[in-house]
């Protein structure tokens, strides 16, 4: 089959990735399941891989498929495999767990102590082909896209977990302040705007992306080329700050606003990363403020994220681009050239 391949780390995305023929993969456990790629959505994280800014993080054996976020029909599964059948269309949950240590009881997937990840600790979904476990495959209801709902599997799965925890602390009439609408940024306002009854206000530096979020549901934006973002949220929430931060861009510049735009006791959410957080500690003890990770998110909140698709309530911006493309991908991502989220269709 086809896949496209990371040889060695670098910074060129122009040649990041090779496609070549390598075995398709076969059932090697009970539990396994095969399914044919039908659309894998490219990731800024993808591009971190490729960078090697994950390997202080993970191990990772050269070369290896990339690909997290993935979708398509089943073609064979395990002996054991009840969940799924030949032919059913499935989303896949980024990990593959174990089930049995502790964080997996709990349900906290993405800190499963056996955990393998598709695309960043093994072969991933920019292939023909890809092996998953019946855990992480979620069938889809009918009429879905699998192309089009591919990036939900990270991207956003990864949004509706922040805007998740995010809304366990609002209350009507608060205030929330989205950052970046972009690839991540226009799923995640879509999911606060289904489930919290509060005002959103956008930020980010493109005219088009501030337009789009009033289209999603903003009820302000704010231009940071433009006016001072602190004084902009202040004047909005007469001064008393937004109750949450959703930064889905996580630079130096953004992670920064956290202390002068969230409300007492208050939290600015990181979900983009590649920055640093440069605060003194006061900041965190005045106030009560925090800042707070974001790791993908749960099985289970992939499956609510599907009904909120299924329902009309989210809906992705995407383009699609063949195997051969996947370098292409990669520079544009680099140089911020791609609206929504871009999706390899295999």
């Amino acid at each position: 089959m086809q896949a496209a391949r990371l040889h060695e780390y670098t910074e060129d995305m122009s040649q990041a990735l090779t496609v070549e023929e390598i075995d398709r993969p076969e059932i090697t456990r009970s539990d396994g399941v095969v399914i044919e790629v039908e659309g894998a959505g490219w990731c800024q994280t993808d591009n971190h891989i490729i960078e090697g800014m994950w390997t202080d993080y993970v191990e990772q054996d050269l070369p290896m498929t990339l690909g997290h976020e993935n979708a398509g029909e089943v073609v064979e599964v395990g002996e054991e495999v009840d969940l799924v059948g030949e032919g059913d269309k499935v989303i896949c949950h980024p990990v593959m767990t174990c089930g049995k240590c502790r964080p997996c009881r709990l349900g906290q997937d993405m800190y499963c102590e056996n955990l393998e990840f598709p695309g960043l600790t093994t072969d991933g979904g920019f292939a023909e082909y890809l092996f998953t476990s019946e855990r992480s495959v979620i069938p889809l209801p009918e009429g879905v896209d699998t192309t089009d709902i591919a990036p939900h599997a990270d991207a956003g799965i990864t949004a509706y977990h922040a805007v998740k925890k995010a809304d366990r602390e609002l209350n009507p009439g608060d205030h929330a302040v989205v950052i970046g609408v972009g690839g991540l940024g226009h799923i995640g306002l879509q999911c606060l705007e289904a489930m919290s009854p509060v005002t959103i206000t956008a930020i980010d530096l493109k005219e088009e992306a501030r337009e789009l979020a009033e289209e999603l549901g903003a009820h302000h934006t704010v231009d940071p080329t433009s006016e001072s973002v602190a004084d902009a949220i202040d004047e909005i929430t007469d001064g008393v700050g937004a109750q949450q931060v959703i930064d889905f861009v996580g630079r130096d510049e953004t992670t920064a606003y956290g202390p002068d735009i969230t409300a007492a006791g208050g939290d600015h959410h990181i979900v983009g990363y590649g920055g640093h957080v440069h605060q003194p500690s006061q900041t965190l003890v005045n106030g009560e403020f925090a800042y707070r990770g974001t790791l993908v998110g749960e099985y289970t909140e992939l499956q609510e994220l599907v009904a909120l698709v299924e329902r009309g309530d989210v809906e992705l911006r995407t383009s699609r681009y063949d195997l051969d493309d996947v370098n292409t991908v990669a520079e544009r991502l680099e140089h911020g050239e791609i609206e929504g989220r871009a999706v390899i269709t295999p």
